[in-house]
């Protein structure tokens, strides 16, 4: 029986959408790839959601993830940010369901009590115990791809649920 489950991570964004895909065996944890999904303000707003999911449908068909993780989208008071990053979110969430992948869902407090035990930690923080976490050569630059690894970090413990 094959030990080896491969988790995607998201951090949604209509800008920017972070990515992370880890490896779990046993009690070894890899990092397989990380990055984000660009968009332009000046694309047309659909074609950017077109290319969140385009990329997003590439990603998981490489790497065919067991389960995955996203970001719960907290209440933010720019309520038109909201609304466009909840989007994006969406596009990411059918994208995931198409392919019949679990997702579970963290919040920011929970990616950050479980990767620091510190729910206020900062981003650096979190950059880098995600680069002790995965063995990573270098902290990640992108808040996003960072993030995005996080949440696949946390999802490990729903690898049991599943």
């Amino acid at each position: 029986m094959d030990n080896k489950k491969i988790i995607l991570g998201v951090d949604p964004g209509l800008a920017d959408t972070g990515f992370g895909v880890i490896e779990v065996n046993g009690s070894s944890i890899k990092c397989l790839d990380f990055g984000s999904i660009k968009t332009l303000p000046q694309e047309d707003f659909v074609d950017r959601l077109k290319k969140i999911d385009n990329s997003l449908q590439e990603i998981i068909s490489k790497y065919k993830p067991n389960i995955a993780s996203i970001e719960k989208l907290f209440f933010n008071t720019n309520a038109k940010t909201a609304l466009l990053v909840g989007q994006a979110r969406g596009v990411a969430m059918l994208n995931i369901a198409k392919n019949d992948i679990p997702i579970f869902e963290f919040t920011p407090l929970q990616l950050k009590q479980t990767l620091t035990n510190y729910g206020r930690a900062d981003k650096n923080q979190i950059k880098k115990m995600i680069k002790i976490f995965l063995n990573l050569k270098d902290i990640p630059k992108s808040d996003d791809s960072a993030d995005a690894l996080g949440l696949a970090i946390c999802a490990i413990n729903c690898l049991k649920k599943k």
